[in-house]
């Protein structure tokens, strides 16, 4: 089946969304059933991946998006890179890192784990919307719980959260409450 019209279709509707789009989302906005949408995604995802193009279909945070190929990425960060893609510090790598481990967690949490204040660090990551507030936990005070967002799972090229590299077990004491 060659799905030229289908496939066409969803193509424009990755073009214009700007965060992936889930194939249940895909059904809704083109009223095809989700055989077929699954379908012209294959056709799409072999499309891209020929030689001649520019994009290529990715699946991340759940849903499919157009994205350019990561070997362009070099020509295309400095003019079109995300104005929050500066490098993050070493501090800020760091609390990012203890929250996508440890999620959900408070800001206590993450001060006993890394030993020093996490104020502006939080800050920063929820400015740059890597991270966001999950919840409170329930003990005294309420505090709020941290955890990351789909933009962390798109500049990290992760499809999930599980997809982060394994913890060995000497990381893995790292990320653990110091009592």
């Amino acid at each position: 089946m060659e799905l030229t019209n289908e496939s066409e279709l969803i193509e424009a509707v990755l073009f214009l969304e700007s965060d992936p789009v889930e194939i249940n989302t895909l059904v809704k906005i083109t009223d095809l059933p989700k055989e077929v949408v699954e379908q012209a995604l294959a056709v799409l995802e072999n499309k891209y991946q020929q030689p001649g193009n520019g994009l290529e279909l990715i699946q991340f945070a759940g849903g499919y998006t157009l994205s350019p190929k990561q070997r362009l990425w070099d020509f295309l960060k400095e003019r079109y890179g995300q104005k929050n893609d500066k490098r993050l510090s070493r501090a800020a790598m760091e609390t990012l890192s203890i929250i996508a481990y440890s999620q959900p967690i408070t800001k206590a949490e993450i001060e006993n784990i890394r030993g020093v204040a996490a104020d502006n660090m939080i800050r920063m990551l929820m400015d740059r919307s890597l991270i966001k507030t999950v919840g409170k936990k329930d003990v005294p005070g309420k505090p709020s719980q941290y955890g990351t967002t789909r933009d962390f799972l798109k500049v990290f090229g992760l499809s999930s959260i599980s997809d982060l590299p394994k913890l060995d077990d000497v990381q893995q004491v790292r990320f653990e409450l110091n009592g």
